[in-house]
């Protein structure tokens, strides 16, 4: 077995930073483009990824993970976190979530039934998301991207 090509990282930067597709960069360097990606970010040329363990606590069992609550707490960690999400994503996460705190409910996870909404007892899980993401956003409760409504009452 070879060894294993070597990936200049100065030139892996300069050729990045001149907008070369990593599919480009693969084949420019002899690996494929999982490994263009490792040496990226040995070299500190992409974004940390999102961590989303705060606002998705749970082992997720696999059917359950692409679900709308799911999906709606990775959106919401996702802006929490400084990322773009898109407007309608976002709207959607922040409207979902505004009902819930607006109803005095909170979201939990059980394996066998998926997602549940329950009364909101002390410390809100749903509530300290939707505020994590209220904060970077520069929001205030009840208020979306703009100032759109996101109330989930109009």
């Amino acid at each position: 077995m070879g060894r294993k090509p070597r990936i200049d990282q100065e030139e892996l930067a300069r050729l990045a930073a001149e907008g070369w597709s990593n599919a480009r960069l693969a084949a420019h360097f002899g690996v494929t483009e999982s490994g263009v990606l490792q040496a990226k970010r040995a070299a500190g040329l992409s974004k940390p990824m999102a961590d989303h363990s705060r606002a998705l606590p749970w082992t997720l069992r696999r059917e359950h993970s692409q679900s709308g609550p799911a999906t709606n707490l990775r959106n919401l960690s996702a802006a929490a976190q400084g990322r773009t999400v898109t407007k309608d994503k976002l709207n959607t996460a922040l409207r979902w979530a505004n009902r819930l705190v607006d109803n005095g409910l909170d979201i939990t996870y059980d394996p066998e039934h998926s997602f549940l909404e329950v009364p909101a007892e002390g410390s809100s899980h749903i509530g300290r998301v939707l505020a994590e993401a209220r904060d970077v956003l520069g929001e205030a409760p009840g208020e979306g991207p703009r100032g759109a409504d996101t109330s989930g009452q109009g």
